[in-house]
């Protein structure tokens, strides 16, 4: 048996084949573009793993995926192929709809071809499952409660546009066409192999090497943050039990302002690895100029998944970010790989640092 991943060699991605294939001996082949976010040292560990065919190439090439489908025959289609940055979304929004919107499209119709030449029994049992996020919900005011699968889409970034637009593409297929479709929205995520651009990793790597820590406008903006194993783990189960058709939210339960995040995780620096002059870390802390557009609250709620099909986070917030910090210490060769001087350009560009 087979499973297509694609956008495998990103940060959900690349934790999700790493779950999978410490628990499964089912094969899995990986697509994924190598976009700057896409790194195959994220997948260093299974290299020789005749469980694992990696292949570079687009979810928008249809003749690839046509032959992709053709020669594996997979089970289940996997999708986590996206551009995810909001920031990146704002400066250059063209990449965000080609990707997000009509390469879901032409993956959707590519899938869609083969499924349905699928003999009887395959076919009843074939999965997609489409990965998304939470800031498609738009934003919460402070007394609203969590994002459940039924609150309506709205979203305020040219990222969130066009994932919103996936989904409701993933939707359609399945209503217009019977394709067994699952499409799961998260929160924020956080772990190991996190492209540092994002808040956290971003701070981390900033800390260490001495530099400002840049926080959007009074840092009070509020996630819910979801340990990446922990998000893996639920879609393997979603993947296993969901029900055709339906949606189900993944969270952490964890909400906290930027800023909490911040000072916890230069705690945890302090403690593991403490400045050479003695300071704390949280004295690198600058306010930076918010990004336009930037939802106040996320928040997502998870009772849904764990009502109907038993899963919920292992990690607090505690646990999951110390094991955060341990591992990007641990793993200093892969943080000077994604660290490339393009990358620094653009982190000296965003927040002049």
């Amino acid at each position: 048996m087979t499973i297509l991943v694609t956008g495998c060699a990103g940060f959900i991605g690349s934790n999700f084949v790493h779950i999978w294939l410490a628990s499964s001996d089912e094969r899995v082949v990986n697509l994924d573009k190598l976009t700057y976010a896409g790194n195959l040292a994220n997948l260093d560990a299974l290299k020789g793993d005749k469980r694992h065919v990696f292949v570079q190439g687009d979810i928008g090439d249809r003749v690839l995926l046509g032959q992709l489908l053709a020669e594996h025959k997979p089970r289940a289609v996997l999708n986590f192929a996206a551009e995810s940055h909001v920031d990146r979304s704002i400066h250059g929004p063209g990449d965000f709809i080609e990707t997000n919107v009509v390469g879901t499209f032409n993956l959707l119709e590519s899938v869609r071809a083969y499924w349905q030449d699928l003999p009887v029994a395959d076919k009843e049992a074939f999965r997609f499952l489409h990965v998304s996020t939470d800031e498609v919900y738009g934003t919460l005011l402070p007394t609203d409660p969590p994002f459940a699968e039924t609150k309506t889409y709205e979203p305020n970034s040219p990222y969130s546009a066009s994932k919103a637009a996936s989904d409701h593409l993933v939707r359609a297929w399945h209503h217009t066409y019977g394709l067994p479709v699952l499409t799961t929205n998260c929160s924020n995520n956080y772990g190991p192999y996190h492209f540092p651009e994002k808040l956290i990793p971003l701070v981390l790597l900033n800390a260490l090497a001495g530099k400002p820590l840049p926080i959007y406008g009074d840092g009070q903006q509020v996630r819910d943050w979801l340990y990446v194993q922990d998000h893996c783990r639920a879609i393997a189960r979603v993947l296993e039990a969901g029900i055709v058709g339906e949606t189900y939210n993944i969270g952490g339960w964890n909400e906290k302002p930027n800023l909490e995040v911040v000072h916890t995780l230069c705690a945890v620096l302090d403690e593991l690895q403490p400045r050479a002059d003695g300071k704390g870390y949280a004295e690198q802390i600058t306010y930076v100029k918010d990004r336009p557009g930037h939802d106040r609250r996320y928040a997502i709620d998870a009772r849904k998944i764990e009502r109907d099909l038993g899963w919920k986070p292992q990690e607090t917030f505690e646990t999951g970010i110390r094991k955060t910090v341990q591992w990007y210490l641990a793993n200093q060769a892969w943080v000077e790989g994604v660290t490339s001087g393009a990358y620094r350009q653009w982190v000296g560009k965003q927040y002049g640092a």
